[in-house]
């Protein structure tokens, strides 16, 4: 690389290299940043989510309550349907002009599968609007509080 020496010229030229050094430094750092904080975004963290603190949702007019058990059984305000029935109710709701608030209430037990499958056929329906309803915590019941279901709501 060129440096330029003391002694000037008249014929001389100005110092027309870039100094590439610092850009290759910066460019390895980087490297080792990403190389080190790559694998932190694909590690997978077990969760267990059914206890939440969130405020209660308002009853609107237009709510329904999708609940599911632990063997994976339907019920569509608290009468208990097929999931066939239950994908024609929600074509049905998902026609409307003002489209209601779902409520899904799945036991901690309930394989991942049928919720999924609820999702998938609320979202072919058209429906955006799921509220996933918990539990409060532990230290509110033992404050002598009743445990009332809190929806959280969601949109797809």
């Amino acid at each position: 690389m060129a440096f330029g020496g003391l002694d000037r010229h008249k014929t001389a030229a100005p110092m027309a290299d870039i100094n590439m050094t610092p850009l290759i430094d910066v460019m390895l750092v980087l490297l080792v940043i990403f190389i080190i904080t790559a694998p932190l975004f694909t590690h997978a963290i077990r969760l267990d989510l059914p206890r939440v603190a969130a405020a209660e949702a308002r009853e609107t007019p237009q709510t329904v309550t999708l609940s599911i058990d632990a063997a994976g059984k339907l019920y569509w305000n608290d009468k208990p349907i097929t999931l066939e029935q239950m994908r024609a109710q929600f074509n049905e709701a998902g026609k409307q002009k003002e489209q209601p608030e779902i409520h899904l209430r799945a036991e901690r037990s309930t394989r991942y599968e049928v919720i999924a499958q609820v999702m998938g056929a609320a979202q072919q329906a058209g429906l955006e609007r799921i509220g996933f309803v918990t539990e409060p915590p532990a230290a509110d019941a033992k404050a002598g509080q009743p445990a009332q279901p809190v929806a959280a709501s969601a949109a797809q």
